[in-house]
């Protein structure tokens, strides 16, 4: 390895087996919440980037303009979101998340803490550092892949 090249060797296979296996394991905890994978999704899409434009959300969640109005329709029949119009642009609406929206998936993630709280307590020490240790490094790596979508 060049002395001038920072690269660290790492098996990305590995990498995203894990990811996908700890993925796997987090989609499908058992919740209060009986709502569909997409429906999900797309809350917690909204969470973090309400509102959003029909378009946006299409894009985002990768489904088609048709199964995302008839969705957000469902979401707004629930209380879960709303649609107002874009106040720059009256022709366009955005979709908000609601309270009771927002309520569903901060439930959802505590559970989630829950469960990998149980889960981290049957590592090592040392196991928990490094996972520690890497928390900066994934919320980058997040970040990164955020803005790429």
């Amino acid at each position: 390895m060049n002395t001038n090249d920072h690269s660290i060797d790492i098996n990305m296979t590995d990498f995203a087996m894990a990811f996908e296996e700890l993925t796997r394991i987090i989609i499908r905890l058992p919740s209060i919440e009986k709502l569909s994978f997409t429906t999900l999704s797309v809350l917690h899409t909204l969470s973090r980037k309400s509102p959003m434009r029909l378009t946006e959300l299409t894009a985002t969640e990768q489904i088609t303009q048709s199964a995302i109005t008839q969705l957000v329709t469902r979401l707004e029949r629930d209380g879960l979101v709303e649609r107002r119009p874009d106040p720059g642009d009256g022709r366009v609406v955005l979709v908000h998340i609601t309270e009771e929206g927002a309520k569903i998936i901060d439930s959802r993630r505590s559970e989630r803490i829950a469960h990998l709280s149980n889960m981290f307590e049957k590592l090592t020490p040392e196991e928990q550092t490094a996972i520690a240790g890497a928390i900066p490094a994934l919320m980058r790596l997040s970040e990164i892949g955020n803005n790429n979508v």
